[in-house]
C-alpha cells in the first residue's frame, strides 16, 4: 500500500540497507517484493515501514508500505500497488533489479495491529490493495496456529484485481473470506457489482453480540462507509480499528 508515512507511529531503528531477493506477480498491477534487510528487529501483523530511494544526483524519494507476511528468515515482504505516475511504486515494481539495495526504516505503528495472543474473533474488512495488512494477519495466524475465527470481506473491482486470491480462497483452517466486486462480477457470484453495504457486513460479517475485533483498510470512503456501517449495526466502536489512503 502506498502512502504518507503515518504520524505517531512507533518507529524502530535507523536507516538500513535491504537488498532485494525476489519479486511476485501478484495481479496486472501487484507485485510482492521480498527484502534481505541487514538486521530486522522483527514486526506484528499490521506494522508497516519506509522505504527509501535515492538517485545518483542525490534526489531521494520516500514511500510506506505495509508488511505482508511475518518476518521469514530474516525476510521483509510487501506487496506494492502501481500507482498510474508513482514515481516509487512504479519503479519498485517495474524496474528494481533482483540484487539491488533500496534503504528501509521500521516497523512503524503499534495500534492496528493484530497480535496472536488475542482471543476475540475477527472482522477483516479491505478496499482494494487495502488486503496487504490485513492478509499480515491473516498469515500470521496460520504461522501461530491460531484457532481464533476470522472473517473477511475484500472489496475489489473486478476478478482480475483480486490479490492473494489463492491463499483467500482457502477457508479450511477457519479463515472465511468474501470478496464483493464493484465493477464486474464473475458469472455466479450471485451478487451484482457494487459498493460494499451495511448489508453485506451483515450477512458476512460478525453480529455485535459477538464482540469481534475488526479492522478496516482502503481508500477514505470505503473506510468511513464500512466503519460507519457497523457502528449503524451495533458494533463497539472501540473495537473498530482504521487505515486509509488516499
Amino acid at each position: 500500500m502506498d502512502r504518507a508515512a503515518l504520524p505517531g507511529g512507533v518507529l524502530t531503528g535507523l536507516w538500513q540497507r535491504a537488498r532485494l531477493v525476489e519479486r511476485r506477480i501478484e495481479t496486472p498491477t501487484a507485485v510482492t517484493l521480498v527484502l534481505a534487510p541487514a538486521e530486522w528487529p522483527g514486526h506484528l501483523a499490521g506494522q508497516h515501514a519506509d522505504i527509501r530511494l535515492t538517485a545518483d544526483d542525490g534526489y531521494t524519494a520516500v514511500r510506506s508500505y505495509s508488511m505482508s507476511a511475518p518476518v521469514r528468515d530474516g525476510l521483509v515482504e510487501f506487496t506494492i500497488q502501481r500507482v498510474h505516475d508513482g514515481e516509487v511504486s512504479m519503479y519498485l515494481c517495474d524496474d528494481l533489479p533482483i540484487g539491488a539495495d533500496v534503504e528501509l526504516r521500521g516497523p512503524i505503528g503499534g495500534w492496528f495491529v493484530w497480535r496472536e495472543t488475542e482471543t476475540r474473533p475477527v472482522l477483516l474488512v479491505a478496499g482494494g490493495s487495502g488486503i496487504v495488512p490485513l492478509q499480515a494477519m491473516i498469515r500470521q495466524r496460520r504461522a501461530a496456529n491460531s484457532d481464533v475465527p476470522f472473517r473477511v470481506l475484500y472489496s475489489v473491482r473486478t476478478p482480475e484485481d483480486v490479490i492473494y486470491g489463492d491463499e483467500l480462497a482457502d477457508s479450511a483452517d477457519g479463515v472465511e473470506t468474501t470478496i464483493l466486486y464493484t465493477r464486474t462480477a464473475p458469472a455466479g457470484s450471485g451478487r451484482p457489482p457494487g459498493r460494499i453495504t451495511q448489508a453485506d457486513l451483515k450477512t458476512h460479517g460478525w453480529t455485535p453480540g459477538f464482540d469481534a475485533s475488526c479492522f478496516i483498510c482502503g481508500p477514505t470512503g470505503f473506510v468511513e462507509t464500512a466503519a460507519k456501517a457497523l457502528v449503524a449495526m451495533g458494533h463497539d466502536s472501540h473495537r473498530i480499528k482504521t487505515e486509509r489512503f488516499g
